[in-house]
């Protein structure tokens, strides 16, 4: 029994080794046939796979960098064409502004009675006659003074001269066309709100007033509802403003020329289109400009980036 167990344990002692052994070959095969290029094939010729493995290789990396190469190529061909786009985009915002100048300091017309005819005709300048209402006095604030040549020349975009007050609107009644109208005579600063304040200029008797049609506003994001009891307006609603005055919803700004010494500035008209597409201009440009070159050393020079 003894002698049986001395066997056994020899027995396993050599396949153990063999085993070893046997992985260890393995594994050198493994090896040195990864490192020979060469096979030899049944018909005795031999072929060289390490080659052909290291060219497919080669063509694979050249084919991924040549679809990356005309790829990112996308990146300043599109910032281009867009910068060319806000281009032609500004072209015609500019066209647009020049035009509604022309409205604002065009030859006046009769106001029409029409609805539908004036919602064509915002900015355009009209003339009517007739007499003001101050008892009936609205406010929108804060507003600052409108400078028209100013206005003209930077159109849509946001500016301030740093004071505040208000534009003062008056509720009209055409004696021509027997309507009233609402009529913003113009701005006054902060201490001249109250009309008390300011009595020399509250025009009394039948005037003519020239001005430009505007139409109702939409209230913009941030900006407040208007407080009706308070009388304090922040954007042109001309539904409630007609309800609270009892006049037509017809909105003029009279120009400068209806300014009387001591009371509201008129011509407070702004041209509000928003006119930013030089910085988009410049923007798209200069991704153009930066992408382009980092392809060409990329791609061309061979300079890392």
């Amino acid at each position: 029994m003894a002698s049986l167990k001395i066997v056994l344990a020899y027995s396993t002692r050599v396949l153990s080794t063999l085993k070893k052994q046997t992985n260890v070959v393995y594994i050198k095969r493994t090896f040195l046939l990864s490192r020979v290029p060469l096979f030899r094939r049944a018909d005795g010729r031999f072929v060289n796979f390490g080659r052909k493995s290291s060219s497919t290789a080669v063509g694979a990396e050249k084919g991924e960098d040549s679809f990356l190469k005309w790829f990112l190529l996308l990146i300043p061909a599109t910032t281009f064409g867009l910068g060319t786009w806000q281009v032609k985009r500004r072209q015609w915002k500019m066209q647009l502004i020049d035009d509604l100048t022309k409205l604002t300091n065009a030859e006046p017309i009769p106001l029409p009675l029409d609805p539908q005819e004036l919602n064509n005709l915002e900015y355009r300048r009209v003339r009517v006659r007739g007499q003001y209402d101050h008892s009936k006095e609205l406010y929108i604030l804060p507003r600052s003074p409108v400078d028209p040549e100013k206005e003209a020349r930077e159109a849509g975009q946001l500016s301030s001269s740093g004071e505040t007050g208000a534009n003062v609107i008056t509720p009209f009644h055409c004696t021509d066309l027997g309507i009233t109208i609402l009529v913003n005579r113009g701005y006054v600063p902060r201490q001249k709100i109250r009309p008390e304040t300011r009595m020399k200029g509250q025009v009394e008797g039948e005037v003519e007033v020239v001005g430009v049609v505007r139409l109702t506003e939409i209230r913009k994001p941030f900006v407040p509802n208007n407080d009706v009891e308070r009388n304090r307006w922040h954007y042109r609603d001309l539904e409630a403003m007609s309800s609270v005055t009892g006049a037509e919803p017809v909105f003029i700004d009279a120009d400068f020329g209806s300014t009387i010494p001591g009371g509201p500035i008129g011509g407070q008209t702004r041209v509000t289109l928003r006119n930013e597409h030089m910085q988009y201009i410049v923007t798209w440009y200069g991704l153009c400009a930066a992408t382009s070159y980092m392809w060409y050393a990329k791609f061309i020079k061979r300079i890392k980036v």
